[in-house]
């Protein structure tokens, strides 16, 4: 009489052949979320950039005070002036990781809620560029270069 033998789990090639794959499969989804990296930078800076901005105009128009937006080579500051005549207080100074933000000018937001001294910021990194335009209402605008 012949006896069968069961099958009583894996053998020690399956268990590398499954680790070796598994492996692998993470090494890939890692090194694509690695790439994805300055995208995500890119836009929260962008967005962060764009809410400082309306942040300012509306401290300006309940606070009524004067507030400047300014771009830095990593990062932003917004300064605040309680009188016209006053220097300008620093109010917020942020630098962002891994992008550049460049502005043509810097716009001063006024208790009245508009926007003296128009500007352009642009945020950009190696996966590419936001453009930020103040308009002299006040209005911001967020667009994909």
């Amino acid at each position: 009489m012949v006896r069968m033998r069961k099958a009583a789990g894996f053998t020690l090639i399956e268990m590398v052949l499954s680790l070796s794959v598994l492996a692998m499969m993470i090494y890939l989804a890692s090194t694509s979320f690695l790439n994805l990296a300055p995208k995500y930078r890119l836009e929260k800076a962008a967005w962060e950039v764009a809410a400082a901005m309306s942040a300012a105009r509306m401290k300006a128009i309940f606070e009524e005070a004067d507030y400047k937006f300014s771009a830095e080579p990593s990062g932003y500051r917004l300064e605040k002036r309680a009188d016209g005549t006053k220097p300008w207080i620093l109010e917020t100074k942020r630098s962002l990781e891994g992008v550049s933000v460049s502005a043509n000018n810097s716009p001063i937001f006024t208790p009245e809620g508009a926007v003296a001294g128009l500007a352009s910021v642009t945020v950009a990194n190696g996966w590419g560029a936001y453009k930020i335009t103040v308009a002299i209402t006040g209005r911001i605008k967020t667009s994909r270069l």
